[in-house]
């Protein structure tokens, strides 16, 4: 892959972390700023539904900083944009839809289908 498009995936992942964190500490201070003094039973259960829903999709945005971050390394590297089951490049445009790519559209078909028909049997 060009330079400039190396520089600019490094950039769209960087600006994807920055957000992503930004977005995290803003979550725990919403967390830890709410009230506990709850009138009745319904709303607390509704705060720790809530509460609850806010965490599991900061977990996935956790993982998705890891992923951002292992990009980031395979651009440093010279690693990025190769895919790491057949080596080919994987197509600018599926960069494009998912930066933190590390398959090859055809790779990543191939391995959703086993996982499809292991979970099958």
């Amino acid at each position: 892959m060009e330079a400039d498009r190396l520089e600019f995936f490094r950039n769209l992942l960087n600006d994807r972390l920055r957000a992503l964190l930004s977005e995290a500490g803003a979550t725990l201070g919403d967390l830890t700023d709410e009230k506990e003094n709850l009138a009745d039973a319904i709303d607390l259960a509704s705060m720790e539904s809530n509460r609850d829903f806010q965490l599991r999709i900061r977990d996935r945005e956790r993982v998705l900083i890891h992923k951002i971050k292992e990009a980031i390394a395979r651009i440093d590297s010279g690693d990025y944009g190769i895919c790491v089951s057949c080596g080919n490049e994987i197509a600018e445009k599926r960069l494009m839809a998912r930066p933190v790519a590390t398959h090859c559209i055809d790779c990543k078909t191939e391995l959703e289908q086993l996982e499809r028909s292991s979970r099958d049997m």
